[in-house]
């Protein structure tokens, strides 16, 4: 299998307001956000629209079945709901004895549950993962994971989710048990020199990192074996490369953000992404269709 180079990677879309977080939706479209709250909406062919503006500044953001962005907003401090006309709402501020404080990264199950990281803050170790239900109820699901807790990734079996640790430069896996609790962390694997940021599966079970610092993409195995997939040892084309998400045709295209620049970037991989799951919520809460993967 021939993997790519850093030659090979190319820009969708630029003057972008650093974005961090990038998603792509049931219809192809890739969205982005920006620091001044801008949520963006690209087209394959890399057009953009800014389909709204919460005030705040935009971080980690997932879709649901309908096109609603679900955008973790560090300024105002909770889950904005973001329709595909640009209504902004908010979805969640965290659990009622618990608000966020750096709510970062969100990704739903096949039940419709939204899990978020909180970050907390910096080399504080008070970080944690929130569930919102679909019909709103929000509580921590794990306090385990408390050392930056940061991207997010639900495993290819749905049976647990993959948490990026910043401050102890790891991947971390903490089980969904039967019930919807958490399970015991285990760690996954360590990237010692790196900070990590946002990762996302491929369909044969490889987990792919986004560092913030070095300006590089590494992958790590099922086995937990870590390899360098891209570096930028200029940091133009990779720039703090953040979330990451696969898209495009056949799902082999693998976008990125880089928080240090103005651009997405994208790279055509050998091995299909692991597809989304994005329920079909409706208009009111509670009312969810299953029917997750697009």
């Amino acid at each position: 299998m021939s993997w790519p180079q850093l030659s090979d990677v190319g820009i969708l879309a630029e003057g972008l307001d650093h974005p961090e977080g990038v998603a792509v939706g049931p219809g192809g479209h890739v969205h982005a956000g920006g620091e001044a709250g801008q949520v963006y909406r690209i087209t394959p062919a890399g057009q953009v629209e800014t389909v709204a503006t919460t005030g705040g500044f935009v971080l980690g953001l997932c879709l649901d079945g309908d096109g609603a962005v679900y955008a973790c907003d560090i300024g105002l401090g909770a889950v904005m709901r973001i329709t595909p006309d640009g209504q902004v709402r908010v979805h969640a501020r965290g659990p009622r004895d618990q608000r966020f404080v750096n709510p970062n990264y969100p990704v739903f199950d096949r039940r419709g549950n939204l899990f978020v990281s909180d970050s907390g803050a910096w080399m504080r170790d008070n970080g944690f993962v929130a569930k919102v239900t679909p019909d709103g109820r929000v509580s921590v699901w794990s306090d385990a994971v408390r050392a930056f807790p940061n991207g997010l990734a639900l495993g290819p079996g749905g049976d647990g989710l993959a948490v990026v640790e910043t401050t102890l430069r790891r991947i971390t896996w903490v089980p969904i048990l039967p019930g919807g609790g958490a399970g015991t962390p285990r760690v996954l694997a360590q990237l010692p020199g790196a900070v990590p940021d946002g990762i996302a599966y491929d369909a044969e079970g490889t987990l792919y990192v986004g560092c913030y610092r070095p300006d590089a993409i590494y992958r790590v195995t099922g086995g937990g074996k870590v390899e360098l997939l891209l570096a930028d040892p200029w940091g133009t084309t990779l720039a703090a490369p953040t979330n990451l998400a696969f898209g495009g045709e056949g799902n082999r295209r693998l976008y990125i953000a880089s928080l240090g620049r103005w651009h997405v970037a994208y790279l055509d991989m050998p091995v299909p992404g692991l597809a989304p799951i994005r329920p079909r919520l409706g208009q009111a809460r509670g009312d969810t269709t299953p029917s997750a993967h697009d």
